[in-house]
């Protein structure tokens, strides 16, 4: 039995573990958590905080694992590729790493590349509006649309408070649709997956992901040069056996590349592939840390079934803000037409704050129709249904 290695194990990671071992692992984890609830779920556990990359890989030496992966962290991305640099294990390699998870440099490798994307770089030459961000952060922490002088100082300070490296970048403010893309490297082959909408509010909390929608609305021109454009990423980065997640805007101008994760990515978007055309980012992951070969079949999409992740959220969203005395409603929403899935954050005592980061998301439901747009409607009915009361 092969023993495969998490590096992290909150909420986020806890599917990836179990399904794991439904695939028959041995499952290790780590995380500076002592209640993360991932170890609970693991053959091996010990707590150890991959901030540290020297504790992490010691760790990581202890467990002697078969391969190593995380889930949803961008922070653990380049700690992963650390151990497996060290370990003698498969891995994306640190340099790679780097260049997916610090926006700086992952800016500098696209326009080297000629992938369109925002530009970047000193206010005086970017303007207003702009956007303000931590090189190395996610989660939309630290991010802040900028549209005057008077606002820089602010955003500056929130973006380097979230900096592990103490950086921040610049980029132009482009509107337009978001599109998330999955796709798959395969020894440097790139196979997408699915594109989908990526539904997110005005103002403050613009970078927040309210719902995902699959599949995307955007006309076939746009997706396939969206699919170009995410294909372009991931070879200006380096990838060559990974999960791969850009993030596109789609603009009467073009498609721009937003970003680009190296990992199964955060916000339930694995869901997207598995319930949408019934692909298992995760299996796919896990091969790829153990070194085996992804066959063709797994990539093949065995259904097109359009969907849509509801996240529960205040300002926007059908949650109060405030003190939560109680929630009530999870059964009704469960029981709702199309849904197959709700799942709530919130405990009482906890306080509801409008959306700003993602971690501002209490919760989500995950329903299916005909159409995106039913998909849409039922899951946000479905929300509706869900009582929290608030001092």
């Amino acid at each position: 039995m092969k023993t495969v290695l998490f590096v992290g194990a909150g909420r986020h990671q806890r599917r990836a573990i179990a399904r794991a071992k439904e695939l028959g692992l041995r499952v290790a984890a780590i995380d500076r958590n002592a209640d993360a609830p991932g170890l609970a779920l693991a053959d091996a556990a010990e707590v150890a905080d991959f901030g540290d990359v020297g504790a992490a890989t010691e760790a990581a030496r202890r467990i002697a694992p078969d391969g190593v992966l995380t889930v949803a962290s961008d922070r653990a991305v380049p700690v992963v590729a650390a151990i497996a640099e060290a370990l003698g294990l498969p891995g994306i390699g640190s340099e790679t790493a780097r260049l997916a998870t610090n926006k700086v440099a992952m800016r500098r490798a696209l326009a080297a590349a000629g992938v369109p994307q925002p530009r970047f770089g000193d206010i005086g030459e970017i303007g207003f509006p702009c956007v303000v961000k931590p090189a190395d952060s996610a989660g939309q922490r630290g991010l802040r649309l900028v549209r005057s002088d008077e606002e820089l100082e602010e955003a500056f300070e929130s973006a380097l408070a979230e900096s592990q490296s103490n950086e921040a970048i610049v980029e132009q403010f482009v509107d337009g649709l978001e599109v998330n893309c999955l796709a798959v490297a395969r020894e440097g082959e790139v196979t997408v997956l699915t594109l989908s909408d990526r539904r997110r509010p005005g103002g403050d909390g613009f970078g927040v992901c309210l719902a995902h929608v699959f599949p995307a609305t955007v006309e076939a021109e746009a997706a396939a040069e969206a699919e170009r454009v995410a294909a372009a990423a991931v070879r200006a980065i380096g990838l060559r056996d990974a999960v791969v997640y850009p993030q596109l805007l789609v603009s009467a101008d073009g498609v721009r590349l937003v970003e680009i994760a190296a990992r199964v990515p955060a916000g339930l978007m694995d869901e997207v592939s598995r319930l949408g055309i019934g692909v298992d980012l995760v299996q796919i992951a896990l091969l790829q840390a153990l070194g085996e070969p992804v066959p063709d079949e797994l990539l093949r999409p065995t259904v097109r079934q359009p969907l849509a992740i509801r996240f529960l959220t205040s300002e926007p969203g059908p949650l109060p803000v405030g003190v939560v005395r109680s929630v009530n409603g999870i059964d009704r929403a469960v029981g709702a037409p199309g849904v197959v899935a709700v799942d709530s954050y919130i405990v009482p005592g906890e306080t509801i704050r409008a959306a700003r980061v993602d971690g501002d998301r209490r919760g989500y439901v995950i329903a299916l129709g005909d159409t995106g747009d039913e998909a849409v409607a039922r899951a946000d009915e479905a929300a509706a249904l869900i009582d929290v009361e608030v001092e």
